[in-house]
């Protein structure tokens, strides 16, 4: 069986976002190619709040279960900034889910657990090097801090964490419909 693409993937994250926006009644288009921060734009129908939202897509491959995010993202704090993770399981037939978090939520998890990575011991107890890679995580208990700090913010990132963010579309902030 052919392998499918990242690019695809992210594709069809994508849309399944955009689908779940409109079938709530929302107004929501995706943004222009190369728009910085965005996928998605998103408003009510009296166009009272306007919010962007950039999605991140993985399939159920791999260890951690998580999504690749770069340094920029510890940074990206802006009020109607959202993301919407998405995972799409391992087979076509598998039900997709999103956990719908607001930018500061994400900042904040990626800088902290990515310090804390950097501050725990690697293989061999050599020090971790840093890189352009960060991720969010489903559980980040895989780190073992060193310190009572790092141990409270993993606390923080244990399995489960992401569950109040499951589908709550109303994070957004937008009316509520009836939808379908």
């Amino acid at each position: 069986m052919k392998k499918i693409t990242s690019t695809i993937i992210g594709a069809a994250g994508e849309h399944h976002v955009l689908s779940q926006l409109l079938r709530r009644g929302w107004i929501a288009a995706m943004a222009p190619d190369g728009a910085p921060n965005m996928d998605i734009l998103v408003t009510d129908e009296n166009s009272q709040r306007l919010c962007a939202i950039q999605v991140k897509t993985r399939r159920d491959i791999g260890r951690d279960k998580g999504w690749h995010m770069k340094p920029k993202h510890e940074k990206l704090i802006v009020n109607d900034l959202f993301y919407v993770f998405v995972d799409v399981g391992k087979q076509p037939s598998d039900r997709t889910t999103c956990y719908v978090l607001p930018s500061i939520v994400v900042a904040d998890c990626i800088r902290l657990c990515h310090k804390v990575w950097l501050d725990t011991p690697g293989r061999g107890g050599r020090p971790h090097k840093d890189s352009n890679v960060r991720r969010l995580l489903p559980d980040h208990s895989n780190i073992k801090p060193i310190s009572d700090k790092g141990r409270k913010i993993i606390d923080r990132y244990r399995s489960g964490w992401l569950e109040t963010y499951r589908e709550n579309w109303s994070i957004l902030g937008l009316p509520e419909t009836d939808g379908f």
